[in-house]
């Protein structure tokens, strides 16, 4: 199939309804008012539903009630609006149901501003909403990943009935890329779901519950949930290696943090540095075990995320102290160049005199 030039926004959209979503519930907030824009016009094109909520309260839950009919749904916000979402996504965590939401970082906390940031990343991986719940995270760093990601987001909430978020930012969602669509996929084909509410006639009822008085019950339930998280742990961990065979020193980032590392470390390369990145893109599950092995032979890691600094503590928690882990991090929407960041990379590679040990090694 021929490539498309799409901006991030709209690859979104194009890609959510390739993967069989029909329900689109929304509420404008920049930097992600594109998404809606483009679903509430593609979404009549296939019959399928696009609603304006009222708030982004009632957005997530009017998923929550397309989600128990059997639909493939989404909504989208941007940090602010997410914040306003959390209580609905831990009621689809609690009654295991399966939807997408796509979080559009902008600058915080409060209102903050309209530029790409990371700060949301804790709301995001350490479930964002009240109880004992997980929530898969997926953090694409092109519109090709964004496109393939988001088809994957929907597969992923289906396989194991849970909310699935994309994490993005400002960034990602207006910059324009090339991306090769999947094909529609038929709405037919989907996996049967034998749990939904769509009438009980001819059959026994079915209850969708998540207020479960008896503590034992609830303790059941939530133990039954962990055993999910683990299964999503063990199964759907994912991450990108770049450059690292020789990697003295290695960058950890995500998204569009993870291109400028990806243009500082062409830098650095130049000038004879060895330095690797390992990108995850699952930021839950957190690829801890990848980061465990590199320390074997990798002393030096250099965490980079536009946030005052949240990841970092994942990365510290994976390497439990096997490594030194340095950070770097522009919050508020600061966007920092890859001169800044190869700058960085230096600083600490000199101060920890790995060009000593590339001489020694070369003899």
């Amino acid at each position: 199939m021929a490539k498309r030039l799409m901006r991030g926004s709209h690859v979104l959209g194009e890609a959510a309804v390739r993967a069989g979503c029909r329900y689109y519930f929304g509420y404008p907030i920049t930097p992600q008012n594109e998404v809606p824009e483009y679903m509430s016009a593609r979404l009549l094109e296939v019959g399928g539903t696009f609603v304006q909520a009222e708030s982004e309260l009632a957005s997530v839950n009017m998923v929550i009630g397309a989600a128990m009919a059997g639909a493939r749904v989404m909504t989208t916000s941007s940090s602010p609006g997410i914040s306003l979402m959390q209580e609905g996504i831990s009621y689809l965590a609690g009654l295991e149901l399966p939807a997408v939401i796509a979080n559009v970082v902008r600058g915080g906390p409060g209102l903050g501003n309209i530029a790409p940031a990371q700060s949301d990343y804790f709301q995001a991986t350490r479930g964002g909403g009240h109880g004992d719940y997980r929530t898969i995270v997926l953090a694409p760093s092109s519109c090709q990943e964004l496109c393939d990601l988001t088809v994957r987001a929907f597969d992923l909430a289906d396989k194991y009935r849970n909310p699935v978020m994309i994490l993005g930012d400002g960034m990602m969602g207006q910059m324009m890329e090339p991306v090769e669509f999947p094909e529609m996929q038929e709405l037919a084909d989907l996996p049967a779901k034998d749990w939904i509410i769509t009438g009980a006639k001819d059959r026994p009822s079915r209850a969708l519950l998540s207020l479960l008085l008896t503590p034992k019950v609830l303790e059941d339930h939530n133990y039954k949930l962990v055993r999910k998280y683990d299964a999503v742990t063990r199964t759907e961990t994912d991450w990108e290696e770049y450059l690292l065979d020789d990697a003295r020193q290695v960058v950890v980032a995500y998204g569009t943090a993870a291109r400028i590392a990806k243009g500082a470390i062409k830098r650095v390369r130049s000038m004879g540095l060895k330095v690797g990145l390992l990108r995850p893109k699952t930021l839950w599950p957190f690829p801890s075990e990848p980061l465990k092995r590199l320390t074997r032979v990798v002393r030096q890691l250099l965490v980079f995320e536009m946030s005052a600094g949240q990841l970092v503590e994942d990365v510290e928690m994976a390497v439990a102290g096997q490594a030194q882990v340095h950070f770097y991090g522009r919050p508020g929407g600061v966007v920092p160049t890859p001169e800044e960041v190869a700058h960085q990379i230096s600083h600490y590679y000199y101060q920890a005199g790995l060009m000593n040990d590339d001489a020694r090694a070369q003899g």
